[in-house]
């Protein structure tokens, strides 16, 4: 479920965004959200859609496999050094977004796409 002190909002330059109403801490869990697995195969037949820019690798016992996330996570946005970080829970088929420090009322919360907050790796917009 989706903490009641977030909301979607737009930014400047990446269309639409998760913002907090309120200040958060640092270590809350601010959204656990149910996700539709799919095989490798499927994943190939995404990759040529736009839902590319928003599935998950999910890998459970080294399985190779995506995710579709619901409710508000593909709307959060990618940062290199995010203020979020997402987790799978393999066992449920879910997915959290957890805060990786305290987080200020109207800043917008990130993820880095790569899976650790602060990976550097380049994501597939920005390979040139």
């Amino acid at each position: 479920m989706a903490n009641p002190n977030i909301k979607i909002g737009e930014t400047k330059d990446k269309g639409r965004g998760i913002f907090a109403k309120k200040a958060l801490k640092a270590d809350t869990i601010i959204e656990t959200s149910p996700v539709i697995v799919m095989s490798n195969e499927d994943r190939v037949h995404l990759d040529k859609t736009l839902l590319h820019d928003y599935i998950f690798e999910w890998e459970p016992e080294g399985v190779k496999m995506c995710c579709m996330a619901l409710r508000w996570v593909p709307l959060y946005n990618h940062s290199y050094r995010s203020n979020c970080e997402y987790f799978m829970n393999y066992d449920d088929q879910t997915m959290y977004i957890q805060t990786v420090r305290d987080i200020k009322a109207g800043e917008e919360l990130t993820i880095n796409y790569n899976g650790e907050w602060n990976d550097k790796k380049k994501v597939w917009f920005d390979v040139k």
